[in-house]
């Protein structure tokens, strides 16, 4: 992965500067880079990597309530959001890397087949990191996890959500 420097530069920036150019990282949830700014930044964090530690760290230290509305805020794969023009711009290039704009309508019904049921189970939406992925990979996926407790999905889904904001740090560092 990518290790070059980020710019600007975490560790040399004020709050709002750090929320207004990281905030977005985690989908819809900016206090994932308050409580990161507020934990303390050194030159460490300035890399992809680092900053990615460190934000994921502050993610798995929060309690499961404000886990499970960072989960509750990513669109699903391949749904309505999706169909509609409304993602972010990261999510709709991450989807379309993966090939979910180019699903046949078969596909396109079992990904809300298993998306009803991911939600019916689990109470929340089926996140992934989908880059390097594709949608046969991304479907299998969904009925692996289909079988995981509650507590252990919701671990999964932080992880995942943990791996997209690394990608997207990495992306950033370009």
């Amino acid at each position: 992965m990518n290790d070059k420097k980020l710019t600007p530069r975490p560790s040399t920036l004020d709050r709002d500067d750090f929320v207004t150019s990281f905030g977005d990282i985690y989908e819809h949830s900016p206090w994932v880079a308050e409580l990161t700014w507020e934990r303390g930044l050194t030159d460490q964090h300035d890399t992809p990597s680092g900053l990615a530690d460190a934000m994921g760290t502050t993610l798995r230290s929060a309690t499961p309530e404000r886990q499970l509305e960072v989960i509750r805020a990513h669109p699903d794969l391949a749904g309505k959001a999706a169909i509609a023009g409304e993602l972010t711009d990261d999510s709709t290039r991450e989807q379309a890397g993966a090939g979910l704009d180019q699903c046949t309508p078969e596909e396109m019904a079992r990904f809300e087949r298993l998306n009803a049921a991911y939600k019916d189970k689990f109470g929340f939406p089926f996140v992934m990191a989908v880059k390097g992925s594709d949608r046969h990979a991304i479907l299998a996926a969904f009925v692996t996890r289909l079988e995981n407790s509650p507590e252990e999905e919701r671990r999964t889904a932080i992880e995942q959500i943990n791996r997209i904001a690394r990608f997207r740090l990495d992306d950033r560092a370009r």
